[in-house]
């Protein structure tokens, strides 16, 4: 017998069903939490096996307790609802105080309900949790049968809603003097149309220069605009100067002539999936490129306008893939495009249909390529969807047989034409991603603007961010900051503010693409602000692409580290408790030695020299990030 059934037998006791918990403060990502059944309104069932009670859930999903140190126990059996197959991906955890008392490990569709007992004596909050295990949320329908907690006799628990703190306020984006920002290294292959706008910042005019530009490509001073073929292979170190009204900046940028060297740094850009779904349109990716100027997106290095599904039509009779009446005229959209220094993207999938039912490129891959380079693209993402259909198996011979040909297709244009594989992680893709010519690949599920989701795919991400690197990214999909809706209309975004700081955070650390997913005609200060925070784009564009070290302290708080090109170390500080928390790390468990300088990144503030380490109050489901050293630029 356990040490707290021993304590449970000499105490007076109840049992509470967690079914008779008030639900309606239950935090989850899909649907609504079901008492005695399953969140699709069927019997409770795991592994064949019915349960009459218990909570049907749905990840990621939170149920916090206010126990006051009057819990004994908890026992439950769990496990994903046969409802979903073999489909589905869960952890449960049971925590207390914010630290994980209990966890069931990764329990999958069809596997038998796992047995959790566990103590909960001392514990003032208890929190029943369900993670998607990493993977997304796609059909994680996750039960907790018979559950129950075990408490002192007459004690009435209560649920509590979910706290949210002030939001932590972060630096303006608007500086005063004139600045470069962006990526310092950036690839072509030689040959090939090169295009790259410099990206500055400040009041204007602005005039720029640049000393050691390769042969073949010509800098227009007014605009800042690279442009032309470098005709051989080669590293070029380009001295870049900024001049405006404010003052002027210098830094030298690498250019490098290459075969599969595009991606260099992740894509920083923008997808109209997460506004606009399938009501996407030529005028709406208008207006999103002419935001990238206007707002100073641009000028931070935004570069790439990706239109995602939703704007194909049919083929005409010698098979060419044809624009529908939302795209008049594709090749006209990219010479706006790029006439403002910008690229622009598009989608397709290797199957004969596109996940919204469109025209897909399989058995045209080389000729859609050639469609491609003709109108002018530089990024595709290609969506696997209805490939599962062709597909003959499983196997990781099945999974990059598609994406192989496509990037052959690709190697054969006269184009750069960035290769974004969207697989949602099947086969463990960061694996061979780049093996099989990938730039960046999805390792994920989609994303939506929830903390279940947006946190649960971000924190995941960590173990395998040793993958990833320059010319071959871990993608966990698009950013959820500012005005979202999937189309035809936008809406205010779910997450806090706290939360978007932690996502924007994660993404940065893990050197993610930054590629935003909201109406940028809608920006607020405060997603601006997010967006083009100096410090916060220099780690995430940092050229040697280093994975961080994840350190996850056991209290719901982690410590994240990451080695960065000048010789500094970049520190994030995540809470992922829904209150407040100091978060410390000493200088020594991460290789520092003395006193070094830190820069507090969101609030822009130099904390001057700092013995032993930093010790933060970190808000609830916040972040904070650190630049800690002085910095020596490596080129």
């Amino acid at each position: 017998m356990w040490h707290w059934a021993l304590i449970a037998a000499s105490l007076q006791t109840q049992a509470i069903p967690m079914e008779d918990l008030d639900l309606k403060a239950m935090v989850q990502e899909w649907g609504q939490p079901q008492k005695s059944r399953s969140v699709d309104g069927r019997p409770l069932s795991i592994g064949g096996v019915r349960f009459e009670r218990g909570v049907g859930t749905h990840a990621s999903s939170t149920l916090t307790v206010l126990a006051d140190g009057k819990a004994v126990a908890f026992r439950a059996k769990v496990g994903v609802d046969d409802e979903v197959g073999t489909r589905g991906s869960v952890e449960f955890l049971v925590l207390k105080d914010g630290k994980a008392a209990w966890r069931s490990g990764v329990l999958r569709g069809g596997q038998p309900a796992k047995e959790c007992q566990v103590s909960l004596q001392g514990a003032r909050i208890v929190e029943l949790r369900v993670t998607d295990a990493g993977d997304g949320i796609d059909f994680d329908h996750a039960n907790w049968a018979e559950a129950t907690l075990e408490v002192l006799a007459g004690t009435k628990l209560r649920v509590l809603a979910r706290p949210e703190e002030p939001p932590m306020k972060i630096a303006s984006h608007r500086r005063d003097r004139t600045e470069l920002h962006g990526p310092r290294i950036v690839g072509t292959t030689p040959g090939r149309p090169f295009l790259f706008r410099i990206p500055a910042t400040g009041k204007g005019p602005l005039r720029f220069s640049a000393n050691g530009l390769p042969e073949g490509l010509t800098l227009d001073p007014a605009t800042g605009i690279v442009r032309g073929r470098v005709p051989k292979p080669g590293t070029y170190d380009v001295k870049v100067e900024v001049s405006g009204p404010a003052g002027k900046d210098r830094r030298t940028i690498r250019i490098v002539a290459g075969k599969g060297k595009l991606a260099l740094t992740p894509p920083l850009g923008w997808n109209s999936w997460n506004v606009w779904g399938l009501s996407v349109s030529a005028d709406k990716v208008r207006d999103a490129a002419r935001a990238f100027v206007e707002t100073g997106l641009a000028g931070h290095g935004y570069q790439y306008v990706n239109i995602d599904d939703g704007w194909e039509a049919g083929r005409a009779p010698d098979g060419e893939i044809l624009c529908n009446e939302k795209f008049p005229d594709m090749k006209a959209l990219a010479d706006e495009v790029h006439a403002l220094g910008l690229k622009l993207g598009i989608y397709s999938s290797p199957g004969p249909k596109t996940c919204g039912g469109y025209e897909g490129s399989y058995r045209h891959e080389l000729q859609d390529a050639r469609t491609y380079a003709k109108w002018g693209i530089d990024y595709l993402k290609y969506d696997w969807c209805s490939y599962g259909q062709i597909a003959k198996d499983g196997s990781l011979v099945e999974l990059q047989k598609p994406y192989k040909v496509m990037r052959e297709a690709l190697d054969s244009v006269d184009r750069d034409i960035v290769y974004s594989l969207c697989q949602y992680g099947m086969g463990d893709v960061w694996k061979w991603g780049n093996l099989v010519g990938g730039d960046l690949w999805r390792t994920t599920g989609d994303i939506t603007d929830t903390w279940g989701s947006m946190s649960g795919i971000g924190f995941a991400q960590g173990k395998i961010a040793k993958y990833a690197g320059p010319s071959g990214w871990n993608d966990p999909d698009m950013l959820v900051v500012g005005m979202v809706g999937w189309g035809p209309s936008v809406r205010p975004n779910r997450l806090t503010k706290n939360e978007q700081i932690t996502h924007i955070s994660l993404w940065a650390m893990l050197a993610a693409p930054f590629l935003i997913g909201c109406d940028l005609t809608k920006l607020d200060e405060f997603t601006k602000d997010l967006l083009m925070n100096h410090e916060i784009l220099e780690i995430q564009q940092d050229p040697l692409g280093k994975p961080p070290v994840q350190r996850d302290l056991g209290d719901g708080t982690e410590v994240w580290t990451r080695r960065l090109w000048d010789g500094t170390i970049a520190v994030a500080l995540f809470n992922r408790n829904f209150a407040a928390k100091e978060v410390a790390v000493s200088w020594s468990s991460i290789g520092v030695q003395g006193s070094p300088r830190v820069l507090d990144c969101w609030r822009r503030k130099d904390l001057g020299r700092v013995p032993n380490g930093l010790r933060q109050r970190v808000p609830g489901h916040g972040a904070l990030v650190f630049k800690v050293g002085t910095p020596k630029p490596a080129w």
